[in-house]
């Protein structure tokens, strides 16, 4: 294995004050991670030892002198990590946008097969421009060492190579195959045009320098793992190795677990139908002045979140050309949101969503609440809704809402909404 080629893979162009270079700082390393620095450095990528000295070599100048550490991989194997804040700090940022989550996987409706491709070392496949090299410099006890390729852990690591990808695939997007990073998932209707689509994707890697590791990778299945979401041809699924996590948490007896647990109860609070609303005690406890242990309110709220999730239903695919729902609820403390499909069957959810109103909007009486709980739902599926091929319906349990539209007197707020449901 050699270098990537230096062309388009160039990466890391860095603005840098000499006079504002960081101050030298301590390594600070547990006995265990100095042991495995030099016996074990050809196992921080998975590549023999004459293989890994092309990713990095010894340092010609010290200048970032960045500390560096070893976390364990799923595999058993070993991943560098290297502190590079100072120099994230001072790099020019890389605005490319990557695509929400929701627009990732909105996109499978009517497909029946899917493959999924999973590169083994995605960011060592971009070259560091050259000439920057040394800005990556880690200091070890056996020398210093800067890196040819990029890595992770730099602040430009995921847009850069997010707009490497999207290129190589760019007529393929949204229609026949979605990228994420080094996820790369490929669906089609048809077996025999997806064995053709499965070949292009394949020998535009090829002809890229990239390379996908064959364990990784599923190839023709009617459904699969991607982005921690189970992929099928009707619907969209948690993944239940991740609900069990949730399950299993116990009670948060501090601010970080508190923290921890809602960050993974929140990457899937579109299957959970008034998120914002059952946490509402729970978040409370997010705040600077308060005391744990939580209180039976916050404990209750905590039990109820993980039962919604053994309930919670399956999430249909979104089609454009089936009659939509978009239904609205507005209390006290949240807002509630459900976007749905009707078709033979009945209804079917696509997503849920809720949030929580600003301070001042919880003083709006019920009219304006149930009205700005609409005006968001529609702005929150705006993109979903300007796609469909016929009218939707709104739903709501605040039945005068239905004369809004023929009001002669309405205030600045209710004027601008007005303004926006024309």
């Amino acid at each position: 294995m050699h270098l990537p080629p230096s062309s388009y893979h160039d990466f890391l162009e860095e603005l840098w004050d000499e006079e504002e270079e960081p101050e030298e700082r301590e390594t600070v390393m547990n006995w265990g991670d100095l042991l495995f620095i030099k016996p074990r450095v050809r196992y921080t990528q998975g590549l023999n030892l004459r293989e890994c000295r092309e990713r990095f070599h010894p340092a010609k100048l010290l200048f970032n002198r960045s500390t560096f550490s070893f976390c364990q991989k799923k595999d058993g194997g070993l991943h560098l990590c290297v502190d590079y804040h100072k120099l994230n700090a001072v790099t020019r940022k890389n605005k490319y946008p990557v695509a929400p989550m929701n627009q990732l996987l909105s996109v499978f409706n009517g497909s029946s097969i899917f493959s999924n491709i999973d590169f083994p070392v995605a960011y060592n496949l971009l070259r560091i421009k050259e000439g920057d090299e040394h800005l990556t410099c880690f200091r070890t006890k056996y020398g210093s060492y800067e890196y040819l390729v990029m890595l992770f852990g730099l602040t430009n690591v995921f847009a850069s190579f997010q707009n490497l990808v999207n290129d190589i695939f760019y007529d393929l997007l949204d229609i026949y195959g979605g990228a994420f990073l080094e996820d790369i998932i490929v669906f089609s209707k048809y077996e025999e045009e997806h064995v053709t689509l499965v070949s292009t994707v394949l020998a535009r890697l090829i002809a890229n320098n990239f390379f996908a590791k064959a364990s990784k990778c599923l190839f023709h299945v009617s459904s699969l793992e991607y982005l921690c979401y189970v992929v099928s041809s009707e619907v969209l699924k948690m993944d239940q190795a991740k609900v069990q996590k949730i399950l299993n948490w116990p009670h948060p007896r501090k601010l970080k677990a508190l923290q921890s647990f809602l960050g993974l109860a929140s990457f899937y609070c579109h299957f959970i139908k008034n998120y914002s609303k059952k946490i509402r005690s729970l978040t409370s406890f997010l705040k600077k002045d308060s005391h744990f242990p939580l209180n039976e309110e916050a404990l209750r709220q905590f039990h109820e979140l993980k039962e919604a999730f053994t309930t919670a239903p399956i999430l249909s695919h979104f089609d454009p050309s089936l009659p939509t729902i978009v239904e609205t609820d507005a209390s006290d403390y949240a807002l509630g949101s459900v976007l749905s499909h009707i078709s033979d069957s009945g209804k079917h959810p696509i997503a849920f969503d809720s949030c929580k109103p600003l301070p001042a909007e919880l003083n709006d009486e019920i009219h304006d609440k149930e009205l700005f709980g609409i005006v968001w739902a529609l702005k929150r599926w705006r993109a979903f809704l300007l796609s469909l091929s016929s009218f939707f319906e709104v739903l709501t349990d605040h039945s005068s809402l239905q004369y809004f539209m023929s009001s002669k007197i309405l205030t600045f707020r209710q004027a601008c909404w007005a303004e926006f449901l024309s």
